[in-house]
């Protein structure tokens, strides 16, 4: 419940930030959702190919695609209780659309409802995190994002886990499908404070033995993060920072079966239309009813 002590308030409240446009599936209004998802049209930190401020539409629009029902899960998303409040409202100012988030985050949360993020570049999760204090984090990702501050600023898409790290601590942040770091990242003393999984790794030993070499490390509680470069640019071309030799497609959704009934926060950012043949939206698409489905499923994984 919302600090009034009515949680029908924040419905009101929410949509003061936001755009309103729903996903296909999602139904339910917000006092009865347990899923609250929301876009946040950012990228201008974004250092390479831009355009990832248009994802969130377009993985809506991908979602349309998709079958309401999964014969796997044995879900029907359309009564999975979801909740799309539309598009943040957001300027340049990288350091007020993180607060933004962490702000919407918040509301969603003492709401005791599981927020879903589409980004938007990376940057956005810094906010999100500071609501998980008590929580592990699992990220996808092709790179470290462990520089101090990038281009001038310390919310930089390049510095995600960095802040992640400063809000969670040692220990508790473990990084899947690592390929590109930059030397200053490296000789960081911090840098070995992140597990960092390389996609290497994976792809010699498999992602069910390295899921197995860190699973007993995991906290009870976790976020999840998905930068959409962490898998290989044959499955998602369409991304702001590409970088070759990355997960599969199953090897995310894998990952995503095995934590989601502990996760209590989710993003999948960094999708860029305009680089994209439709496999980039349609795949995040799916990942969000990977994971709103295998957590609402009697499976156990």
């Amino acid at each position: 419940m919302g600090s009034n002590g009515n949680q029908k308030d924040h419905g009101l409240v929410l949509s003061e930030f936001a755009s309103y446009r729903k996903i296909a599936d999602a139904l339910s209004t917000y006092e009865d959702s347990r899923y609250v998802i929301f876009g946040v049209p950012f990228d201008y930190t974004s250092s390479f190919r831009r355009g990832s401020s248009r994802g969130p539409q377009e993985v809506r629009r991908a979602y349309d695609n998709l079958e309401s029902y999964d014969v796997f899960y044995d879900v029907d998303f359309t009564k999975t209780a979801m909740c799309d409040i539309g598009d943040l409202y957001v300027t340049e100012d990288p350091d007020d659309t993180v607060d933004s988030v962490e702000q919407v985050v918040s509301i969603i949360r003492s709401d005791g409802k599981i927020p879903i993020m589409i980004g938007g570049e990376h940057s956005i999760t810094g906010g999100s995190i500071r609501n998980y204090r008590d929580h592990g984090m699992i990220i996808i990702d092709a790179h470290s994002d462990f520089r101090y501050e990038y281009m001038g600023h310390k919310n930089n898409h390049a510095c995600a886990t960095r802040r992640s790290l400063e809000v969670l601590g040692e220990g508790k942040i473990f990084s899947f499908g690592t390929r590109s770091t930059s030397i200053e990242e490296f000789q960081d003393p911090d840098y070995k404070k992140v597990n960092f999984l390389r996609s290497e790794t994976i792809h010699r030993d498999g992602i069910q033995e390295v899921y197995r070499s860190v699973e007993s490390k995991l906290p009870d509680k976790m976020y999840f993060s998905i930068d959409m470069d962490g898998i290989d640019p044959a499955f998602a071309p369409g991304v702001g920072t590409p970088e070759p030799y990355g997960l599969k497609d199953t090897d995310v959704r894998y990952l995503i079966r095995k934590v989601s009934k502990k996760t209590y926060g989710f993003d999948v950012l960094e999708f860029t239309p305009d680089f994209d043949n439709g496999n980039t939206a349609m795949l995040a698409a799916k990942l969000i009813q990977d994971f709103v489905g295998s957590r609402e499923s009697k499976i156990k994984f």
